[in-house]
């Protein structure tokens, strides 16, 4: 497996993402409690490893080696992973008061054309070698690549610590950096994968826009009074 990672990471991560899709179409409402419960968790996590952090420090005046780092890096899976869900249930903030004042066809128009740019700001994120067949000048390729270094390299975090009984295991006593760094293409190919499938919603009729629709406003403008009656 790890030859299989050093030498193709890029169709490997492409290969994981068209999984990803097919499980999504197959069972989208598992799917979606799965992505709900793994962002619950990395909240839970976040708030528990603070507030030991705390009362260690100010009531004992000891601490967690490492806890800073750790919420770092689980708050990076936060948004990185959060932001392919984001586009699922529609929550990214957007201005839509232009293409809403335009006909029907062109607002669906350029409402295609955001989810497009959307799909191709994670393309070129995830790899953007590419891109020098355009002209361009780029260094490094992307996330993939990124990633790729420190697979191979092995560096490990600067603060954050394997238990005792995964160091022999893991061949060293900091945690890979490439393990807390997984995210980023990962979270980048569903990012992908999802302005992929709102483009082609939109295509279909099944959906308004990549970003939050004008849907909220609407409820609160309907409730508006529930509380006065």
């Amino acid at each position: 497996m790890y030859d299989l990672l050093v030498a193709y990471p890029l169709p490997i991560l492409i290969a994981f993402v068209v999984f990803y899709f097919i499980l999504d179409r197959l069972a989208p409402e598992t799917m979606a409690a799965f992505e709900e419960i793994f962002i619950a968790i990395i909240l839970a996590l976040m708030t528990l490893v603070a507030f030991v952090q705390v009362v260690l420090r100010y009531g004992f005046n000891s601490g967690i080696t490492g806890a800073l780092e750790l919420n770092r890096i689980l708050f990076a899976w936060l948004i990185l992973f959060g932001m392919s869900y984001a586009v699922r249930i529609g929550a990214h903030l957007g201005i839509d008061t232009l293409i809403r004042a335009l006909p029907r066809p062109l607002f669906r128009f350029f409402a295609m054309f955001g989810a497009f740019a959307a799909m191709l700001y994670g393309i070129i994120l995830i790899s953007g070698n590419w891109l020098e067949y355009l002209g361009a000048t780029t260094r490094g390729g992307g996330a993939v690549d990124y990633w790729w270094r420190f697979f191979r390299v092995g560096t490990g975090l600067d603060d954050l610590i394997y238990p005792g009984f995964m160091q022999e295991w893991a061949g060293q006593v900091r945690v890979h950096r490439w393990v807390a760094y997984l995210i980023l293409p990962v979270g980048l190919g569903l990012f992908t994968m999802r302005a992929f499938q709102a483009l082609i919603d939109i295509a279909r009729g099944q959906r308004d826009l990549i970003i939050a629709s004008h849907e909220a406003e609407d409820l609160v403008a309907e409730n508006k009074d529930v509380l006065r009656d």
